[in-house]
C-alpha cells in the first residue's frame, strides 16, 4: 500500500501573487479547506508546503502556499501532484477504498484463474468503472457493482470478479 495519497494535480499558475490552479484527484475536493500541509511530488523527493489560501473555481481548487508570493515562484510546480500521507486520508467506509491501492491488483475469476490487473479507474458519478487489461493484453470495462466485483482484498493485492454477460 502506498504511504501517500494523491489529493491533486497542479494544472496552472493563477494570477501573479503565486497562486495554483489545481485538479482534485480526491471525492471531495472540500478537503483542501481541511489541510494545513500538502506535499508536492519533485521526483526524488516530497517538497512540503503550507497551504494558506483555498478557494474553488468550476471544478478546479485555488490554492495560495505560504513559502511563495510570484507566479514565477511557483512556475516549478505546474503538472506536479500534490500528496499528504495516508494517515491524514478521509475516513473510508464498507467497501470503500483508494484508488491507489487498488491500482496494479490482479484481478482472478470466480474460478481463481488468472484474468489480468486492474490498470486504472474511471469515476463515472453513478458507479466507478475500473480498466482491466486481460492476460491477452485486451482491455475490459468492469463497473464497481456487487454483481460483477466479488471481492477486494488490498492487503492480498487481488480482486475477484464475475464477467456478467454482455462485457466480454
Amino acid at each position: 500500500m502506498e504511504d501517500y495519497l494523491k489529493v491533486g494535480v497542479v494544472t496552472t499558475t493563477h494570477g501573479i501573487k503565486g497562486e495554483l490552479k489545481v485538479f482534485p484527484t480526491t471525492d471531495s475536493p472540500e478537503r483542501f479547506l481541511e489541510l494545513s500541509e500538502v506535499l508536492a511530488d519533485a521526483g526524488k523527493e516530497f517538497l512540503p508546503l503550507t497551504l494558506e489560501k483555498v478557494r474553488f473555481f468550476k471544478n478546479l481548487v485555488i490554492v495560495k502556499f505560504k513559502e511563495y508570493n510570484t507566479c514565477d515562484d511557483v512556475m516549478f510546480l505546474k503538472g506536479k501532484d500534490l500528496l499528504i500521507p495516508r494517515s491524514e486520508g478521509a475516513e473510508l467506509g464498507e467497501d470503500e477504498y483508494y484508488i491507489a491501492d487498488l491500482l496494479g491488483m490482479k484481478v482472478v475469476l470466480e474460478d481463481g484463474s488468472d484474468y489480468g490487473t486492474l490498470k486504472d479507474v474511471m469515476e463515472t458519478g453513478a458507479n466507478d468503472v475500473y480498466i482491466v487489461t486481460r492476460t491477452d493484453g485486451s482491455e475490459i470495462l468492469l463497473p464497481a457493482i456487487h454483481d460483477c466485483i466479488l471481492d477486494v482484498d488490498p492487503e492480498e493485492g487481488r480482486m475477484m470478479v464475475r464477467i456478467m454477460k454482455g462485457l466480454e
